[in-house]
C-alpha cells in the first residue's frame, strides 16, 4: 500500500504527474474497512512479482522509497484514544527468511532505526491520514458517498488536480486561508498535502479546520433560510 506521502515522493522522484504515476504503477482498492480507497503498488508479474523499481543494482528510487520499505523489518501500529485523542503507537518485528539483515546480528533500538531510515517525516504525514481513518471509524453515521470518495482521492493522491481545485474554482472566495498559506500552496506540494488533510476533515466531518469568509457564510445561511 502507498500512502499519499509515498506517492508524493515517488512521483516527484520520477518527474511525472500524480495521475500518470497512478495510471502506470498503481491499482486502487475501493472497498476497505475504513471506507476510504487505498492505493496499491503494482508488482511486476513478468519479473517474479518484484517491485517495478527493483533493478539488478538495487532499488532505483532508494532515497524516496515508500515508508513500508524504509521501516522494514519493523511494523508500526498507531491509534488515537476515542475520548481525549492521545496517540498510541507500537512496533513489532517482521521476521522473514529472505531478509538478510538478521544475519548481521546487530541490535537496534526502535527509535534509532526510525531515525536511521528517515521515518520521522513519513510517520508525521501518515498520522494525518490515520486521523481520517479514526474519524471514519468513530463516526459510523457519516457514510461517504461517491463524491466524497472522489474528493478523498483527489486531495490525497492527485496533487495537480487538488491544486487546480483550490486555485481554479471558487474555493478561495469561500475560505480565508491567509496570504502566506495561499502562497505556499501554489508551489509547495508537501504543504498542499498537509492542507488536503485539513480540508478533508472540514468537508467530510464538519470539523472547524478552515475559516469560512463572512460573505460566503452569509450567502450560505441565506440559502438555507430560503
Amino acid at each position: 500500500m502507498l500512502t499519499p506521502y509515498d506517492l508524493l515522493r515517488l512521483k516527484e522522484r520520477l518527474a511525472v504527474s500524480s495521475g500518470d504515476f497512478l495510471d502506470q504503477y498503481c491499482t486502487i482498492r475501493w472497498r476497505t474497512p475504513h471506507g476510504f480507497p487505498e492505493v496499491m503498488m503494482n508488482m511486476d508479474a513478468a519479473n517474479d512479482n518484484r517491485c517495478p523499481f527493483v533493478t539488478p543494482k538495487g532499488c532505483s528510487v532508494y532515497e524516496d522509497r515508500p515508508g513500508a520499505c524504509r521501516i522494514y523489518p519493523l511494523g508500526r501500529a498507531s491509534t488515537s484514544h476515542p475520548l481525549h485523542g492521545q496517540r498510541t503507537e507500537f512496533y513489532f518485528v517482521v521476521r522473514e527468511e529472505h531478509c538478510r539483515g538478521f544475519e548481521q546480528h546487530r541490535e537496534w533500538k526502535v527509535q534509532d532505526w526510525l531515525v536511521d531510515q528517515g521515518m520521522e517525516e513519513y510517520n508525521r504525514i501518515n498520522d494525518l491520514l490515520m486521523e481520517l481513518y479514526v474519524q471514519r471509524t468513530k463516526r459510523r453515521e457519516v457514510q461517504p458517498g461517491p463524491q466524497h470518495v472522489q474528493m478523498f482521492m483527489m486531495a490525497c493522491y492527485n496533487t495537480e488536480r487538488f491544486r487546480a481545485f483550490v486555485f481554479d474554482s471558487p474555493f478561495l472566495k469561500k475560505f480565508d486561508l491567509g496570504e502566506d498559506l495561499t502562497g505556499s500552496l501554489r508551489t509547495d506540494d508537501l504543504r498542499l498535502l498537509e492542507f488536503a488533510f485539513q480540508w478533508l476533515k472540514f468537508a467530510l466531518f464538519g470539523e472547524p479546520t478552515l475559516a469560512v469568509k463572512p460573505d460566503a457564510l452569509k450567502k450560505a445561511l441565506s440559502t438555507i433560510n430560503k
